[in-house]
């Protein structure tokens, strides 16, 4: 299998992916123009950054090389190579789609992740 790389999404921002079989990115990727994906190891500081507090998210998982030339690793938080991708993300490509709940903590529970 290849790496997965994820996307934290809002449900509502990922059912309507779901209505029209595309996803084209949150806000925040629409303002840098590249979808954010996060390795395994990066997304629990992903959700903690940038995240805080959210409830009704979901963690979509993407094998990274059904994606093709559209996905780079860029620089990006402390140095770290981050997986953007540079083109709407199809949901037929997505492996999975798992419910990303606050914990009592105040911390997002992950599933496990596969890398």
């Amino acid at each position: 299998m290849t790496e997965l790389i994820y996307k934290i999404v809002p449900r509502a921002l990922w059912q309507a992916a779901e209505a029209t079989g595309v996803f084209d990115g949150a806000p925040i990727d629409h303002a840098d123009g590249y979808i954010h994906f996060s390795t395994a190891t990066q997304a629990a500081e992903t959700a903690a950054k940038h995240f805080t507090g959210q409830d009704d998210l979901l963690l979509v998982a993407v094998e990274a090389d059904r994606l093709g030339d559209a996905l780079r690793y860029e620089v990006s938080r402390g140095g770290a190579l981050f997986p953007h991708l540079y083109a709407s993300l199809p949901v037929d490509t997505v492996l999975f789609v798992k419910p990303l709940p606050l914990g009592s903590d105040g911390k997002h529970q992950f599933p496990e992740m596969p890398t």
